[in-house]
């Protein structure tokens, strides 16, 4: 393992990659034996509806941290919007059962604080797989703790809504990655090296609104400051 980490092909964004590798086992041999059954059985067994409401739900808890952040990177029109589908989606949406927000054309711009770190020039560092959490990067993880406090959910300050609620979202979110899961368990890949430079692409992307400069940077998910935007 260590000499795959150090060879030609090594990631210069992965120098943790033994480390991050046997993280990656323990989350997945989870993922496998515990959260993809619960997670197939939520999507087989719970009527499509209430699916749809609680996704919704969680989508309304994510717009409140979008206002933040969105608000942080001086972006107006997208801190307007997310502050709007908060306000619909809480009020007429019945506390985000139902998504109105979407049907009267307020769009989502999900932003958390690791792009807003990025997006006034904190480098990514290196890339990290967290235990439970899964890809991260040195910058991403720093910004948790700040998405925690915003969250509804994991703010026990403003909702006491225990750690089954917590749970729920992951079976939720797991969910709509068993198409994708299966897929990649079966293609004849290195699964860890295929998620770690998807979810790198990702978040480079993310930072920059979608539309990365062509030439890759140094550090690929930083991006330049305000100033140079």
């Amino acid at each position: 393992m260590t000499g795959c980490a150090s060879g030609p092909q090594t990631n210069p964004a992965d120098p943790l990659e033994p480390l991050n590798r046997s993280v990656f086992r323990f989350n997945d041999t989870l993922d496998e034996n515990v959260l993809k059954p619960v997670a197939t059985g939520y999507r087989d067994y719970t009527p499509t509806l209430v699916q749809t409401g609680v996704r919704n739900v969680f989508n309304n808890f994510s717009d409140v941290s979008a206002v933040l952040n969105n608000g942080l990177q001086l972006k107006g029109r997208q801190t307007a919007s997310s502050l709007m589908r908060v306000v619909v989606n809480t009020t007429v949406g019945v506390y985000g059962l139902f998504d109105v927000a979407t049907a009267i054309k307020l769009e989502r711009y999900p932003e958390d604080f690791g792009q807003t770190l990025g997006y006034w020039g904190v480098h990514s560092g290196p890339y990290l797989v967290l235990p439970l959490l899964g890809p991260s990067t040195v910058r991403d993880t720093a910004g948790l703790p700040v998405d925690w406090q915003v969250d509804p959910v994991s703010n026990a300050r403003i909702a006491s809504f225990g750690p089954e609620t917590q749970i729920l979202r992951i079976v939720d979110r797991r969910t709509s990655f068993l198409a994708a899961g299966n897929m990649l368990n079966e293609a004849s890949i290195d699964k860890y090296a295929f998620l770690r430079d998807a979810y790198l692409q990702r978040r480079r992307s993310q930072i920059f609104d979608g539309n990365p400069p062509e030439e890759d940077l140094p550090d690929q998910s930083q991006a330049p400051s305000q100033s140079s935007k």
